[in-house]
């Protein structure tokens, strides 16, 4: 059974559907005894750093996904959840994030004539090509939502990188536990391919 945890702000539903499609149980919970017992997790997110890093602490699951997030079991971040994962992002210089990968999130820079937020579908270079990656293609699309971006974390946890104005590190990955800044459960076959490698993984 998958964990959506639910800390008050994040594209649950969404992701929800996506995996009813693909015929897996799942649940959205807050609920810490749940999500310690799921086979695997998944951290979505909409919204600001600090906001969702205060409703995680309200909520009392910073240690239960800590937790999620050792290693021992398949976990997903997803957006928002993927940045979460990191120490600090410039949305919210004050906020504590997770601290669960080493690197800081910044804004996205605004003096390249792009638009911010990026809102739309970017191709992706992958620097993995297993657990969530495999079997999908180098320069495969996937869409993206987001005025901020990982910039600068360890090479060998980078899985995949994309370029809006800056080199974006769109996904990292360390054993068991990856996270991606795009929206699998929004980007078609791709996604559901790489949801699907999330849940084959045990």
């Amino acid at each position: 059974m998958i964990a959506i945890i639910d800390y008050g702000a994040g594209n649950l539903q969404s992701v929800k559907k996506a995996l009813d499609f693909l015929g897996c149980e799942s649940v959205i919970t807050s609920d810490s005894a749940v999500i310690d017992s799921a086979t695997h997790v998944i951290l979505p997110g909409v919204g600001s750093f600090g906001d969702a890093m205060d409703s995680i602490r309200e909520r009392g699951l910073e240690d239960t996904i800590k937790r999620a997030a050792n290693g021992d079991r398949p976990f997903l971040g997803i957006c928002l959840g993927l940045q979460l994962l990191f120490a600090k992002s410039d949305e919210s210089p004050n906020a504590q994030g997770l601290g669960i990968f080493d690197g800081s999130i910044s804004l996205i820079p605004k003096d390249r004539g792009l638009k911010v937020p990026h809102m739309g579908w970017n191709s992706v270079e992958l620097k993995q090509k297993d657990g969530i990656f495999e079997g999908i293609d180098d320069g495969t699309y996937f869409y993206f939502v987001h005025s901020y971006y990982l910039g600068n974390a360890n090479d060998g946890e980078v899985a995949a990188v994309t370029e809006y104005g800056t080199s974006i590190q769109c996904a990292v990955q360390r054993g068991k536990v990856a996270a991606t800044q795009f929206h699998p459960e929004k980007s078609g076959e791709a996604g559901l391919r790489l949801l699907t490698n999330f849940i084959r993984e045990d």
